[in-house]
């Protein structure tokens, strides 16, 4: 993995994320993750806390992105 983290955006690529939370994120229950596409053309992908929204994130190039969706559907992460 090499994702970066939000000390490595400029305050231009931080406001222009989209952010998107699970349909299946309950907000009562504390386990809340956002992710959004970065708009600067890359196709990277930043993921945060959504209960922490000026917290530290982690930004994660195309193939990384693609390659967790792709484990998280083939249950790779069912622990």
């Amino acid at each position: 993995m090499s994702g970066t983290t939000n000390r490595n955006l400029s305050s231009e690529q931080l406001t222009g994320i989209r952010w998107q939370t699970s349909t299946r994120s309950q907000s009562q229950g504390g386990q809340c993750v956002e992710a959004g596409p970065l708009m600067d053309g890359s196709g990277r992908v930043a993921v945060r806390h959504s209960h922490h929204p000026d917290g530290d994130l982690i930004v994660y190039t195309p193939q990384e992105w693609k390659a967790f969706i792709e484990g998280v559907k083939d249950g790779e992460f069912d622990f």
